[in-house]
């Protein structure tokens, strides 16, 4: 059966293909220390894992958005799928940390391809605030992935041991490879006639950096994204090893400060149709800097509870699940053409400083605690600050 727009299974569809990424993230993340023993690796190269993920969601999207602009979304998509699940099936049997690095290089490499093609069909199908409240919808569907699936990981960890998290991941990507196959309608009726070649991608992303507004959006959603990915990259090590938490403690505590995010979605639902895509990022950087904020100060006190870290990410995150889908919609909203461009340069400026900031945290870590709420405080005020500033740049 055909999904159809405007609809719950629809939504569902587009926002799993969005939680790939995540899930192969998180579900991972409470067996990192074990990790690191296994392959008597240090804390630096454990989290290249992370960092070259996001490298290769980088990398994937300056192809990805393109080629479907070209070639239509599902095609390009199913492509993405066979390298993801390939290269999944493989990490379990990575035999060094080199080489589990690589093949989550590649995972994400195909993995990108879904998110970046997820939100060009949202703007084929959508356009201004609707598309905005249909990228909050996807984002709180979304929000259970990161939610559950650390906890997953705990329990997965703790009874089953690190490699079971890969095999589930491949498990779960088969079967929404199989819905997009047979279920995912092609919706881009407006295909690029321009040839796909290196100069011809650069000549679009030039034409998209012309734009003041897509410049703003785009750098409020790597903002956003660089502090979420900073915990992501982060937490396990100063939550396990600083405060002491459990692998299946560990999950809870990363799933309730996701549950943060999924309340942002779902204010932004409310607050997008009645108020607008502006005054709901205005309320999503307040909760950006707010969070960094209290973390920071909280953790300079030092009250010894790995509360002083959960609960003030968790204004954090409720910040970016106000920010990031207005953002990206605000961002892709003046490119009905090159909905596909617009999703990949937006992405691979997202990742790509997502992947140096997990470097720069892991490297942070080593010499002290304080790198991870420095780097989230650092992010969410520079969000507020370029929000608040740009208002004629977004206007232009």
């Amino acid at each position: 059966m055909k999904l159809r727009p405007d609809t719950f299974a629809m939504t569902a569809t587009l926002a799993l293909l969005t939680a790939l990424g995540p899930l192969s993230t998180d579900m991972y993340l409470p067996s990192l220390p074990e990790i690191a023993r296994v392959f008597k690796a240090d804390t630096a190269s454990t989290q290249l894992t992370l960092s070259f993920f996001l490298a290769g969601f980088a990398v994937g999207q300056i192809f990805y958005g393109p080629l479907s602009d070209r070639y239509g979304r599902k095609p390009v998509l199913l492509g993405g799928f066979f390298m993801f699940l390939a290269a999944t099936f493989l990490c379990p049997f990575a035999p060094s940390i080199e080489a589990l690095t690589g093949l989550r290089f590649l995972q994400a490499l195909g993995a990108s391809g879904p998110i970046v093609l997820a939100r060009a069909v949202v703007r084929d199908l959508y356009e201004g605030p609707k598309a905005a409240r249909e990228m909050s919808r996807m984002g709180t569907v979304m929000g259970l992935v990161p939610a559950i699936a650390p906890i997953g990981g705990g329990f997965t960890e703790a009874y089953f041991g690190w490699k079971m998290s890969f095999f589930i991941t491949f498990a779960l990507g088969l079967g929404l490879c199989l819905i997009v196959l047979w279920g995912l309608p092609e919706t881009n009726r407006n295909r690029s006639p321009d040839r796909i070649s290196p100069l011809s991608i650069l000549r679009s992303y030039g034409h998209l950096l012309q734009h003041h507004g897509y410049r703003t959006y785009v750098a409020l959603s790597a903002l956003t994204y660089g502090g979420l990915f900073a915990f992501i990259s982060g937490s396990s090590f100063v939550l396990q090893k600083v405060y002491g938490l459990g692998a299946i403690p560990y999950g809870l505590a990363f799933g309730s400060v996701v549950l943060g995010y999924i309340a942002g979605t779902l204010i932004a639902q409310r607050l997008v149709g009645s108020h607008g895509i502006e005054r709901t990022i205005r309320w999503g950087v307040i909760c950006l800097a707010l969070g960094g904020g209290i973390m920071l100060a909280l953790v300079l006190i030092s009250t010894g509870s790995m509360l002083e870290i959960v609960l003030p990410m968790a204004i954090y995150t409720c910040g970016v699940g106000l920010v990031m889908p207005q953002s990206m919609a605000g961002a892709m909203g003046p490119f009905a053409s090159r909905a596909g461009t617009a999703s990949s340069f937006l992405g691979l400026v997202q990742m790509t400083f997502a992947a140096i900031i997990g470097a720069g945290v892991g490297l942070g870590l080593q010499a002290h605690p304080l790198a991870l709420p420095v780097t989230i405080a650092t992010l969410g005020g520079l969000a507020c600050v370029i929000f608040l500033t740009t208002k004629r740049l977004r206007e232009a």
